[in-house]
């Protein structure tokens, strides 16, 4: 039985799935390709991913990836301010995928879309026949009310901005979206909260999941030989990222390495900002950059850190680290969404309570295999995602 064609809209190639939204989009893929013919179309901001676009073909019936350039990104951006548009539609706006989107239509006859991320929406507006299903994973909107909590006062007047506009934009492909899902009941609360009444119905959830043959305690990987006390993982040029390494760094490391002057703590994972470099070699910190496997870390560290100022969704690094069993101490914001009371599970938003929870898990680590138990019982992928293809093709409501 031939399956029928899809259009699949990432605003980052879903390969590898090394990085939050990337796994997320990737894991899609793999349900979507059970179901449809999919014809994935994105855009790739890091060089480094070239290397995994003919592994990503054998994924999918079709593939573009169009290579963005961050300066002119940044300059078509800064027409926004112009037209009124959130920054974030021009940045993406492309006529080259416009006109390939329009043509995979054509050519397939494709009648569903699924579109990961707000910024990818404007695609499909010139095809009104296309039912679509949108992912927005997060409310990104509220991310930039966040972030206009900090700054200086040039900086505050564009976040408010663009917090502003793109929920003006979230509110326009919701309402050209048959469904609109989100990473948590939280998230998707949040998001029915900004929007008018008449959308509510078609705002739901589908919750990350966690591959956990891969973040298995027990799998092979290779060891790490560094002694390592406390583990961060995540994309290091991510503001949200970085803001919480330098968060921790300031606030809670000095009164761990007060009474364990030899402790160690390691950030692990790629395009670490100037920020974050400063970092390494400073009162037993190490800055890895981009590392080919982050379970060998993450399984060495007495205990993972989630300590995010700033979060909106599901923190993978949170599930993976449950996931291969270890203790995990959070913010109450990085924790948002995952509805465990597993014991090794930790939530702290102060200094002193936080370091006083790594120091006690650096003597003495808490056993963590309930966690890994939570996670397979609660966040499979293979559970999380079963509700889409249904959503796309209208037979199944949340």
């Amino acid at each position: 039985m031939n399956k029928p064609p899809l259009l699949y809209l990432v605003h980052r190639i879903p390969y590898p799935p090394n990085k939050g939204d990337k796994i997320r989009s990737y894991n899609i893929l793999r349900e979507l390709n059970k179901h449809f013919t999919v014809h994935v179309v994105c855009f790739m901001d890091d060089p480094h991913d070239a290397q995994y676009i003919p592994a990503l073909e054998q994924e999918c019936a079709s593939l573009y990836v169009e290579s963005q350039n961050k300066i002119w990104c940044l300059a078509k951006a800064a027409f926004g301010l112009i037209t009124g548009n959130p920054l974030s539609l021009p940045y993406y706006a492309s006529r080259a995928m416009q006109r390939q989107v329009n043509k995979l239509v054509n050519q397939h006859q494709i009648k569903h879309a699924l579109v990961f991320s707000s910024t990818m929406g404007q695609f499909i507006y010139p095809q009104p026949e296309l039912r679509v299903v949108t992912d927005f994973v997060d409310v990104d909107s509220d991310k930039w009310r966040q972030y206009a909590l900090q700054g200086n006062l040039i900086k505050r007047w564009i976040y408010n901005r663009e917090q502003r506009t793109l929920q003006k934009e979230e509110q326009n492909l919701c309402s050209r979206s048959a469904f609109s899902t989100f990473v948590s009941p939280q998230e998707a609360e949040l998001f029915r909260q900004l929007m008018p009444t008449s959308l509510h119905d078609k705002i739901g959830h589908l919750y990350n999941g966690v591959d956990v043959s891969y973040f298995n305690p027990s799998g092979e990987f290779a060891p790490c030989e560094q002694p390592i006390d406390v583990c961060f993982t995540g994309a290091m040029d991510y503001w949200a990222n970085v803001d919480a390494v330098l968060w921790f760094a300031q606030n809670v490391w000095p009164l761990v390495r007060q009474q364990k002057p030899d402790a160690t703590f390691y950030i692990v994972g790629g395009n670490p900002s100037d920020k974050v470099l400063a970092l390494d070699g400073k009162l037993g910190i190490r800055v890895t950059g981009r590392v080919a496997d982050v379970r060998p870390y993450a399984m060495k560290a007495k205990i993972n850190v989630a300590p995010l100022q700033i979060a909106r969704g599901i923190q993978n690094k949170v599930l993976e680290a449950m996931a291969l069993a270890k203790p995990v101490v959070a913010t109450s914001l990085a924790i948002e969404g995952i509805n465990t009371d597993a014991p090794a599970v930790f939530i702290s938003d102060q200094p002193s309570d936080f370091a006083d929870i790594v120091l006690t898990q650096i003597d003495t680590p808490a056993e963590a295999s309930s966690s890994r138990e939570w996670i397979i019982q609660n966040l499979r992928w293979d559970n999380a995602l079963s509700k889409l293809p249904g959503l796309i093709k209208g037979t199944e409501n949340q």
